[in-house]
């Protein structure tokens, strides 16, 4: 029956004839990779242009974050936990993974958790975990402050860089640089903080947006409604996630967040500084902020010569554009992070669409 579906599905967006040009914008490293992997980009009708957004959280991370924490390891002499994503990131002069060779304390964990634990195991070292994601990461985050306080924990604390998404793409549109006739929105995101959050691509900017699973079959349900409102002129913002995706969200998830975070200003990769973008931790819980409590002072950060991948976060240029894809960055030796994160755009081209 699955199959049946997806069938008709791919049938019914390979063979659709859009009248105009539709410029499409996913925000969702996951979309992206997704729609690659399945398949799902190979049946795009002819008129229609996927452009990747600043969906990756890793890739958004600017490089003074990283040489901040690589700083602050050096300084310390503190144990830095992270996701394992962004050990090969490089920073300006420098990885995660470069340290960790050169004798650095680095250890990839799957949850803050996790470094929590550790921080109760090693109460003469500073425990510093690397907080980068987008809303969804965000909850588990606070969690471990809470966890953190309630044990007493004078060791651990969190080197803040969470960001949201909906600045993000209200920057994007206030910029103008690239026309986008629709979006394709985050499930994981809007799983957390719901549908309204997102009204204003329709209220205040005239573009309709769908909410998206992850499945092929999800994937082209999604797209197909986004062209359907797009030639159609009508903005709104549907959410086709349902099983997953509610009016208000995880209203107490978000509750949590905001308990130990606050919003505050954020520099994006490529984006540069966005108002109101970034989870910021609150006065209250100054003693787990790492960039409070453990100051440093990094040497000046700098880009790498040729990585395009901040004018890639805009949607101004695909992976294959950049002159260093395929060639000088590849993910096994990587110079920016839109080849490191497995939600990369690069990363996504290179694995399932160089052809």
């Amino acid at each position: 029956m699955e199959k049946e579906l997806l069938k008709k599905l791919a049938g019914a967006l390979k063979d659709s004839r859009p009248k105009k040009e539709i410029r499409i914008m996913e925000v969702c490293g996951t979309h992206t990779t997704e729609f690659f992997k399945t398949g799902v980009k190979d049946i795009f009708p002819e008129k229609v242009t996927l452009i990747d957004g600043p969906g990756c959280p890793v890739c958004v991370t600017p490089n003074d974050y990283l040489d901040r924490a690589i700083e602050t390891g050096k300084k310390y002499g503190a144990i830095i936990t992270t996701f394992g994503d962004m050990l090969k990131v490089p920073s300006s002069y420098s990885s995660l993974s470069a340290e960790k060779s050169s004798g650095m304390d680095v250890r990839a964990v799957y949850s803050p958790m996790e470094a929590v634990a550790i921080a109760e195991e090693n109460p003469s070292k500073e425990i510093i975990f690397l907080s980068v994601g987008f809303e969804t990461t965000a909850p588990a985050e606070a969690v471990s402050v809470l966890e953190a306080k309630n044990r007493n924990l004078k060791n651990f604390s969190l080197l803040p860089g969470n960001k949201l998404t909906p600045p993000a793409v209200r920057a994007l549109l206030d910029a103008g640089e690239v026309n986008i006739d629709g979006f394709i929105i985050p499930g994981h995101v809007s799983s957390l903080i719901g549908v309204a959050p997102w009204n204003f691509i329709a209220d205040e900017y005239s573009r309709p947006g769908v909410i998206a699973g992850f499945t092929a079959e999800q994937l082209i349900a999604a797209t197909l409604a986004l062209l359907k409102l797009a030639e159609s002129g009508k903005n709104v913002v549907e959410n086709k996630y349902g099983a997953a995706v509610k009016q208000n969200g995880n209203e107490k998830a978000v509750k949590i967040m905001y308990g130990v975070f606050e919003t505050a200003a954020a520099n994006w990769r490529g984006l540069g500084l966005i108002p109101e973008s970034a989870l910021a931790i609150r006065e209250e819980y100054a003693d787990f902020d790492a960039s409070r409590k453990l100051p440093v002072t990094p040497p000046p950060a700098r880009e790498h010569p040729g990585c395009r991948c901040g004018e890639l976060l805009r949607g101004l240029i695909s992976p294959t554009e950049c002159p260093l894809f395929a060639g000088h960055c590849v993910p096994e030796s990587p110079v920016g992070p839109c080849m490191v994160s497995s939600e990369g755009p690069c990363s996504a081209y290179y694995k399932y669409w160089r052809k």
